[in-house]
């Protein structure tokens, strides 16, 4: 079984562009010098008892493409370090992950200031300084190459990547991807469209899993060109895609939603783009994208964790995701029982009927998870009774294709119905001049949820026209109107593009932004005022009810 390594040692000599960054070019045999340098140093530090993990905090610059480069040949970990973090928790995150170096430049380096790392003295590497110039300088690149080419080869085992989840709905948990799973990710590259004469425009931050398995690494196995912008910006991507001639990009989250939000112009279609891959976009934004923009969107199911993909293939309903893999054996399974949830139904307008039953959490048998790093309560609440158990809420049609329903933690209990957030967004995202929107559970003062929506809209709210669109869509739940809304002119987000719903659920109405609310059960929507936000918090002191949001 191949390596990264191998992919790695496969680019020396190979003179082909190999990363453009800003004014900068890079072939390459240049990015393979540079990471030896980086291998050589590397192993300088390292202690032969304790993890050879390396903290990276940059953002997307070639030094972080180096230094994943240079762990790979060394047999070193990277530890993608969330720049979002800030005081204890990202100490914690550093601890937890047993770095013993930090690779950084001075502006990332003040997050740093007054934390407990517990780093040997001497390990905050910034790469922006004379002193990291003059390191690189002691060694001339053949001295490096022969130290990384003395030290034995990196297994197919061996940890290479330890990513940190989103924690867009708990605590982030650093994934494990060994140097055998990222040379089997960079081998699919062909499915994308990636081979020799591509070029892969890299936007989504390296420290998460989608921008190294969906992009670097499957330009690594083909000798593509990389194309990468420090920062991910919508107004710029249709500019950088015909500057640099890309052919590919990879998205997660709500990438798309605000490229789209961008004005459009008739040309927007005369561009390079052949193909783009990513997760978690609305069914909407994918055909109003590859209308726009004339590109194949290939929307995938997965994760960092890499235990289950499904795909859409053709003949997929617009808001399916697709199928898994032939001979893959997914599933979906009530959590309490253990036992496979029984097919959706759907009424003639395409409503889903049998939520209460159909949805359950998406599950695998014989999965391949190489788990979390030094997390076993995570690992045992995938790993039970035979099965991988994703976390994901779905459900499944007639015909077998999978609906996604939100995350474990976005399910809701009105009046005693049980439903799952995203059916719930996928139709208020039909809402005109929506850009994104998020459904979630916020406390009743007597027992259970209601329901409340975040949009993101080009321009304010209509009430009136808000109900008559709820009143409008055939396959709203009876349970499902949200009973506040609150519009914003930014979603909150995560550093990887996904909503912050831990974020939104401890606000609830208790924000800076305008807050509609349905006093009574009909559609009838007022503006939240300070008076009406006293009477609900009145309510929750007179019920006594206390309920921690997570």
């Amino acid at each position: 079984m191949a390596t990264f390594a191998d992919l790695i040692r496969a680019r020396a000599g190979d003179e082909h562009p190999g990363l453009r960054f800003e004014d900068q070019e890079y072939s390459w045999a240049r990015i393979v010098r540079e990471a030896e340098l980086r291998a050589a140093l590397a192993l300088e530090t390292r202690e032969p008892d304790r993890p050879f993990h390396l903290g990276v905090l940059l953002e997307n610059v070639p030094e972080y493409i180096f230094w994943i480069f240079a762990a790979a040949l060394s047999g070193a970990a990277v530890v993608g370090i969330n720049p979002t973090r800030r005081g204890g928790e990202l100490a914690a995150d550093i601890r937890h992950t047993d770095c013993r170096s930090i690779v950084t430049d001075t502006a990332h380096s003040a997050l740093l200031d007054g934390l407990d790392l517990g780093l040997p003295a001497g390990r905050v590497l910034l790469t922006d300084t004379a002193a990291h110039r003059d390191a690189r300088a002691r060694l001339c690149a053949a001295e490096a190459g022969a130290i990384v080419a003395a030290r034995p080869a990196p297994r197919p085992q061996d940890v290479l990547l330890l990513l940190f989840t989103s924690g867009s709905t708990g605590r982030p948990k650093a994934v494990i991807c060994g140097q055998g799973r990222l040379a089997a990710i960079a081998a699919r590259g062909s499915a994308f469209g990636i081979g020799r004469d591509a070029v892969t425009y890299l936007a989504m931050p390296l420290f998460h899993g989608n921008a190294v398995m969906a992009n670097l690494a499957m330009a690594t196995a083909a000798g593509a060109t990389v194309a990468m912008r420090r920062r991910f910006s919508a107004s710029e991507f249709l500019a950088d895609v015909r500057r640099h001639g890309v052919t590919y990009f990879n998205y997660v989250g709500r990438a798309l939603a605000y490229i789209l939000a961008t004005p459009e112009r008739e040309d927007d279609a005369r561009n390079p783009l052949r193909a783009a891959f990513g997760t978690e976009a609305s069914a909407r934004d994918l055909a109003e994208f590859a209308r726009r923009f004339d590109a194949e969107i290939i929307e995938g199911y997965g994760s960092s964790e890499g235990a289950i993909t499904i795909n859409k293939v053709p003949g997929t309903p617009p808001d399916a995701l697709g199928l898994p893999p032939e001979g893959a054996d997914v599933a979906v399974h009530d959590p309490g029982t253990g036992r496979e949830c029984p097919r959706a139904l759907f009424d003639a307008a395409g409503g889903l009927v049998n939520a209460d039953r159909a949805i359950g959490e998406i599950v695998r048998r014989d999965a391949s998870f190489e788990g979390y790093y030094a997390d076993p309560e995570a690992d045992a609440r995938r790993l039970r009774d035979g099965l991988y158990w994703s976390g994901d809420l779905g459900y499944r049609d007639q015909a077998g294709y999978f609906y996604f329903a939100g995350r474990d933690a976005d399910r809701l209990r009105v009046d005693s119905e049980n439903f799952a957030a995203a059916p719930v967004e996928r139709i208020l995202a039909r809402y005109p001049g929506t850009v994104m929107c998020a459904v979630y559970a916020v406390p009743d003062p007597r027992t259970g949820d209601q329901v409340m929506a975040t949009l993101e809209l080009g321009g304010g709210l209509d009430p009136d026209g808000f109900a008559a669109f709820l009143s409008a869509q055939p396959d709203l739940g009876t349970k499902w109107a949200p009973r506040f809304v609150r519009v914003t002119r930014r979603m909150p987000l995560t550093a990887t593009n996904k909503v912050d719903r831990n974020g939104l659920r401890r606000e609830r109405w208790e924000c800076a932004d305008p807050v509609w609310w349905r006093p009574a059960r009909d559609l009838s929507f007022v503006p939240l005022t300070e008076e009406a936000r006293s009477e609900l918090r009145a309510r929750f002191a007179e019920f006594g009810r206390t309920r921690l949001l997570l």
